[in-house]
């Protein structure tokens, strides 16, 4: 009851929490400051060793002049060192980028609750294998086998979904065993 009332509050907060990041209102009308920026990449140019420039300016006033600052070159030599910087307009979407890590972090948390159930669980749910059977010991294995095919009693019957899963499994095992000792042990490939 108590991990059943866990995990209803837990989707419920998440749902909470995911539908306030995708509906809140931005903080300001327009882009923040970290969701645009201009970006110049200025080479080297005669004694002065190549620069990376970033500056939140509009995408109109994304050019060298705009956005190198302090100019490295004199007066005269400045529209040649623009000409050679390349810039470049940038804009993101933080609140995208917010969403997709939310997100993301809840397929992980599911996937951990649900391998934390499976590994505290799923002992108690299965019951010890009398089928275990050893690779090469060919009397172990025919024991096991005769253990396998003694009838059921007859007012017994796979009831539930656990049983007939755990049979079907039980049976694929003695089939890869079978294989396996074909392979290995007589050394024939199965056609």
């Amino acid at each position: 009851m108590f991990a059943q009332c866990t995990r209803k509050c837990a989707s419920s907060m998440l749902l909470i929490t995911l539908l306030c990041c995708i509906l809140s209102p931005p903080a300001q009308a327009s882009k923040s400051s970290e969701d645009i920026r201009c970006k110049c990449i200025c080479p080297p140019y005669r004694n002065i060793s190549g620069h990376i420039y970033n500056k939140n300016v509009s995408q109109k006033d994304c050019n060298c002049l705009h956005v190198v600052e302090p100019m490295p070159v004199p007066g005269n030599d400045v529209e040649a060192y623009c000409l050679l910087c390349e810039c470049k307009y940038e804009e993101r979407s933080t609140t995208t980028i917010k969403v997709i890590i939310i997100i993301y972090l809840s397929v992980v948390g599911a996937l951990l609750l649900y391998m934390a159930f499976l590994v505290l669980v799923d002992p108690l749910i299965r019951k010890p294998d009398a089928y275990t059977q050893p690779l090469h010991n060919e009397e172990e294995n025919e024991d096991a086998r005769s253990l396998a095919a003694a009838p059921t009693p007859s007012g017994a019957r796979a009831n539930t979904v656990l049983e007939r899963v755990e049979g079907a499994q039980q049976r694929w095992k003695r089939q890869v065993q079978e294989q396996r000792k074909t392979v290995f042990d007589r050394h024939k490939m199965l056609s």
